[in-house]
């Protein structure tokens, strides 16, 4: 089977919009989502966080998207377990619990990011445990995902969209025109039949 460059260009023309219809949807979904959940995207339950520190290296990269399981019961994270929680200053932290504390009123966790030299000053308080790292993250589109929520990343989620509609505009026409030359083809053919009778 012999590829020949007219396959090969629209091969890699297929795939390019692929990319772009992909790349638009993912960031209008997440964008979306986010703003109706509030702040956070969510999909099938899980709430996608966006770390802006390098405590949890290696294991969670800065700049990553990592997913966390939102619900349940707070008490329940033992030693080792990577749980987000909200700090006093209402920031989301996620660190590792290495202790966990009960002082017959109240769980609370000892927690500490991996890659800092001490635990966190203060436990955290079973009820302002938020979710739970489920281990799944993305590196880098943190970035990305920051950027978007931005008014000006807003806007440049058009660009894939205005590109997708320009290839298609660029594919119709091409569709068209080859339409038209295969008609003449027939036409011409049919007349020169007719002509040869």
């Amino acid at each position: 089977m012999r590829i020949t460059k007219k396959k090969l260009l629209k091969w890699g023309s297929n795939l390019i919009s692929f990319v772009l219809f992909f790349g638009l949807v993912a960031m209008a979904t997440i964008v979306i989502t986010t703003k109706a959940s509030g702040g956070e995207p969510e999909l099938f339950g899980y709430q996608f966080k966006t770390v802006l520190s390098g405590s949890m290296e290696p294991d969670i990269q800065t700049g990553s998207v990592i997913a966390v399981e939102t619900g349940g019961d707070t008490t329940r994270f033992q030693e080792g377990d990577v749980i987000t929680f909200m700090e006093e200053d209402s920031k989301l932290v996620t660190h590792r619990v290495t202790e966990v504390l009960n002082n017959g009123e109240h769980i609370m966790y000892q927690t500490k990011g991996d890659n800092n030299n001490a635990a966190d000053v203060n436990p955290v308080f079973a009820e302002n445990v938020i979710a739970e790292y489920t281990g799944f993250t993305i590196p880098y589109l943190g970035y990305l995902v920051s950027f978007a929520q931005t008014q000006n990343g807003a806007f440049l989620l058009l660009i894939p969209g205005v590109l997708l509609l320009g290839y298609a505009v660029i594919t119709i026409w091409q569709g068209l025109r080859e339409l038209e030359r295969h008609q003449k083809a027939l036409h011409d053919n049919k007349e020169d039949k007719q002509i040869a009778t």
